[in-house]
Parts: structure tokens; sequence; C-alpha cells
């Protein structure tokens, strides 16, 4: 009896597959091979834009191909988000999630187009940014345990402004309000930028923003801060406690962004991203930039990254239950 040969069955099954991978090996051998869109789900002139241009102009720089930030705002993320979502996953398109896109919204609104956990891959995580504590100079209080007095000796006269529904400077004032018992008016806008403009005029008198919108409105006078949302006091602002400090004991809230992309974008793309990413938020650009705005840079693997989202999601779930936060 003659034995078949196994050698060629093998040498096929070995070409077959080397055949089948080839597309996806020359996808990422070439990746970038065209321009990068990097998607932000805000308006202008908040600290979503400020983080993503500062590591989009780095990315640009390391890969040689433009990483262009495109501005999407509208439905508290969602229209950036689903754009993302129908995105070829080719890494092409990339989008700035923040808390409440990634860690808010899926308890918030109902019948989203998307989930967030499954038409997304976390790549990493850019930057988490203290939430500031601001008011109107109008407004008669020189300080946080003054204007929560205020507030709740006048309910209903005071109003905040926002980025929009589910922005971190609304979340941060629900998160306040539960915790306080005060009560004061949402006014949402489509932006940070637009936000400011009311509150520097005194239409609204309250918001919570990054240091990288209210920083020089705070140093010229024209807003006060009177708390930061960080366990710890920060260096910009280091006579302005924290709202722990002011007897809200395990209060924390912060602004913090990363980079998506598509679900089915090949893991050698991401990770090539990530490691990108690192080396970008490490130089002298960014560095300088985020220590002007408090920021602590990130960069760390896209596992990390994911696993940030799920202890996220864990604490805003109770938040909006229990703040009842509504999409306006």
């Amino acid at each position: 009896m003659t034995l078949s040969n196994p050698w060629p069955r093998r040498r096929f099954v070995a070409g077959a597959a080397a055949l089948l991978a080839a597309p996806a090996l020359r996808a990422q051998a070439t990746w970038p091979s065209k321009p990068i869109r990097f998607l932000v789900p805000f308006a202008p002139g908040g600290t979503s834009e400020i983080v993503a241009r500062s590591v989009a102009a780095e990315l640009t720089r390391q890969l040689g191909q433009n990483v262009y930030v495109e501005n999407k705002p509208g439905g508290a993320g969602v229209v950036a988000m689903v754009e993302a979502a129908k995105a070829p996953p080719d890494g092409s398109t990339i989008i700035l999630g923040h808390v409440g896109t990634l860690a808010v919204n899926p308890y918030m609104l109902a019948n989203q187009p998307y989930d967030v956990n499954r038409d997304f891959v976390p790549v990493t995580l850019l930057a988490k940014v203290p939430n500031v504590f601001v008011i109107h100079p109008d407004v008669p209080a020189k300080n946080f345990r003054e204007f929560v007095a205020y507030a709740k000796a006048n309910p209903g006269k005071l109003s905040y402004g926002s980025a929009g529904n589910a922005s971190a400077g609304h979340l941060a004032m629900e998160y306040l309000k539960l915790v306080t018992g005060l009560f004061m008016t949402h006014i949402p806008y489509r932006g940070t930028g637009p936000q400011l403009t009311d509150l520097l005029a005194g239409r609204t008198q309250a918001a919570s923003a990054g240091m990288p919108a209210l920083g020089a409105h705070i140093r010229g006078g024209k807003l006060r801060a009177i708390a930061v949302g960080t366990q710890e006091r920060i260096a910009a602002l280091p006579e302005v406690p924290t709202v722990q400090e002011m007897g809200h004991r395990n209060f924390e809230t912060s602004q913090w962004y990363g980079i998506l992309a598509p679900a089915g974008t090949p893991p050698d793309v991401v990770k090539r991203l990530q490691e990108e990413s690192y080396k970008a938020l490490r130089s002298s650009a960014v560095t300088e930039r985020f220590a002007t705005d408090n920021a602590v840079g990130g960069g760390g693997p896209a596992s990390e990254f994911a696993a940030f989202i799920g202890r996220e999601q864990t604490i805003w779930r109770d938040i909006v239950r229990r703040a009842q936060i509504k999409a306006d």
C-alpha cells in the first residue's frame, strides 16, 4: 500500500492562509496610506478640540500623513458617533471619545443607534483634564460655601450653561447639584465657545469646564473659580479648594478624552495608532500645552483604555440614575 505524501497538502494550506492574510498585512504595512479624519463630537472652542488638535498635529508629523480634526457637534455627540461607527474600519477615520459619549449616553439616551462597547474599538486614553467650577463675578458669592448657600436660598434663580447634553460640564454640574442639594436650571449650548459667550456676558451664572477653556478668563477676573473636581488642588489654582475639601467626601469628576476607531479596524493598525499617540503625548509641544492646562496625558494600551471606560460606565450609570439626568 502506498501512503500519500502529506507535504503538498500542508504546503497548500499554508499557502492559502498566506494569501488570505496578505491583504490585511499589506494594509497594515502601508497604513496610513491616506489622510486620517479625527472626528470631534463638539463645536470648536472647547477642551475637546484643544486636546484633539494638539495630538493631531504631532501625529501628522510622525506619520507623514495629514491627521485633520473635523468638528461635528449635535445630539450629545450622537451625530459624530454614528458617522464614525459607519466609517470603513481601515484606520482612516477615528473619533475623540469622552465621558459623555462613552459613559453617560448609554444610560441617559434611549435607543442609541449604536452600541459604544460593540461598534467601536478603544485605542488609547489621551488626557484627563480637571473640571473647574466657576461663577460670574456678579453672583454675590466669593467662594464655594457662599455660592451653595446663595443658590439654596434662591432656588431656580440661577442657571448654568454647558457645551451640550452629556458634555463633561453638564455631568459635573449635575453631580454637584446631587451632592449639595442645590437647584439650578441647565441651559445646553452647541459647544463650549457659545456657552462661555453667555456666561461671560452674565446671561448664565455658573459653569464647569476644563482649564484650557477657562484659564484666561479666570486670570483676567472675568470668571471666579470656586472649586475643582479633582481629589487634590491643581497647580494653576492653588488657592481654589476641591469639592471634597468642602465636605463632600469621594466627590471626583474630570473630563477625559481618548481615541476610538470603528469596530473591525485591524489590531495592528490599532496598536500602531496607540504607539504613535503615546509618542505624540510625550512630545515637548503636547506636554508643554498639557502642563499649561493641568491636563494629565495618557497613552496606554487599548486594553487599559477599555478597562477605564468600563469603570467609568459603572460610576456614571449610578449618577445618571440618582441625579435623574435627562436628555433635555
